[in-house]
């Protein structure tokens, strides 16, 4: 038998099938596009090629495009999955999960595999994976390159709380001789700070935090969480699959039919 999880989120989807075992014996991402109905339909297709046959496997769908996926068997909130996913990747001791999504941002904080609490950002997209696009955007580079030229730049600080503002700020800042270094260093100290100030509305100081998200891999990016809240950051590459993984768990609670 087979359980699998997909989570269409806003910018990218993903996919996870695990066995009676709990062995990921498949994983796949891809852009979600403008159609999260037929990006389910894509990861369908692709499953099937993969030998992954539909008849026997139970289907469940996390994300912002969750009700997009027909063939699910069920449906269940990204909160939820993620906390389940991250509790698979790194334990079930109590720990934060910091999610940057190309959407928006969560705090959830579990214990045994379970949500004890969680917030989000309520600043339109300030904060999240896509206030980063737009703004890397803004410079002319991609977000590894924006990456790369905050960790050599310093001194600048991004003060509008909404992407339009930023984005304007930004723009002065360029034509106001300022380096992409140092741009790039206020954008990205931005989104860390936005995150500290979440994780200090519901984070014990003394937890353990974890990064998930599609911004997992980039070490800039947990070096300056870290520094911020005092504590390591862990992440490894199954983080961006953390959704995805926790609605694969959630299918084994269906009963057969």
């Amino acid at each position: 038998m087979y359980y699998t999880g997909i989570d269409i989120g806003s910018t990218s989807a993903k996919a996870v099938v695990l066995n009676d075992n709990n062995d990921v014996v498949y994983r796949s991402i891809m852009p979600t596009g403008w159609s999260s109905v037929d990006t389910a339909e894509k990861i369908k297709k692709e499953l099937a090629e993969a030998g992954i046959d539909a008849a026997c496997s139970k289907f469940v769908a996390t994300g912002y495009g969750r009700i997009s996926v027909p063939y699910a068997d069920k449906t269940i909130t990204e909160i939820t999955c993620h906390g389940k996913g991250a509790a698979f990747i790194y334990g079930d001791g109590a720990c934060t999960v910091i999610d940057i999504g190309g959407q928006d941002t969560k705090i959830i904080n579990i214990s045994k595999c379970q949500v004890i609490n969680f917030i989000m950002n309520d600043k339109c997209s300030a904060g999240t994976g896509r206030f980063l696009e737009v703004m890397a955007n803004t410079l002319g580079v991609g977000l590894s390159e924006l990456f790369n030229l905050a960790s050599a730049g310093s001194g600048i600080s991004i003060s509008s709380m909404c992407t339009v503002f930023a984005e304007s700020e930004v723009v002065s800042l360029i034509g106001s001789g300022h380096s992409k270094e140092d741009i790039a260093y206020g954008i990205v100290e931005s989104i860390t700070n936005k995150v500290k100030s979440l994780c200090g509305k519901l984070s014990d100081p003394d937890t353990r935090f974890y990064l998930t998200g599609g911004l997992c891999e980039s070490d800039y990016i947990i070096e300056s969480l870290s520094d911020k809240l005092g504590s390591r950051v862990v992440s490894n590459q199954n983080g961006r699959y953390a959704g995805a993984i926790g609605a694969a768990l959630s299918a084994k609670s269906i009963k057969q039919r």
